[in-house]
């Protein structure tokens, strides 16, 4: 049986959703991600400001030790202690945002992970896979566990739910 979920929160009014696969399974076979999203919130992502605002939508345990600011991005929060972002308002310039996760590739994550499904799927899966040309930088420019060597790049990677630290 499908799950109804209601959401809203500051970026979504009244946006519903089913959820139709079971929680953390079935996903495509071309998305493997390194990091699930407790692990990532715990690292600490984002500068400590993702899912902010849409907590109660998410189960209460990934919350239970991230790294969250709700009013600012501190990027001290970050696992390597860089900023790796670029503003939401740059990723709505270039049309990166699909209506249904208006916070991003995170939050398209979250919502995959918790086994919505929608149109948007496969073009994530193959941004997500696009960040593997960091990962081959970081083995070909880094000593295996060199947090110092590009920083900022090992800290994208771990946005995108790729272990920066075992490359």
């Amino acid at each position: 049986m499908k799950k109804r979920v209601i959401v809203n929160d500051l970026m979504q009014k009244k946006y519903v959703y089913f959820l139709t696969e079971q929680e953390g399974k079935n996903f495509d076979p071309e998305f493997k991600p390194e990091l699930m999203l407790k692990q990532m919130l715990e690292l600490g992502v984002f500068s400590g400001k993702y899912l902010t605002g849409c907590k109660k939508e998410f189960p209460l345990s990934w919350f239970a030790q991230a790294k969250l600011l709700p009013l600012y991005p501190d990027s001290s929060l970050n696992f390597f202690k860089v900023h790796a972002s670029q503003p939401l308002s740059v990723w709505q310039e270039k049309g990166w945002i699909y209506h249904e996760d208006p916070r991003g590739w995170f939050q398209w994550y979250c919502h995959y992970f918790m086994d919505r499904r929608c149109p948007d799927d496969q073009r994530q899966i193959k941004r997500w896979k696009v960040i593997k040309r960091h990962i081959s930088q970081l083995k070909k420019h880094c000593k295996k566990g060199d947090f110092s060597c590009r920083p900022v790049q090992r800290q994208a990677v771990l946005h995108g739910a790729y272990d920066s630290r075992k490359k």
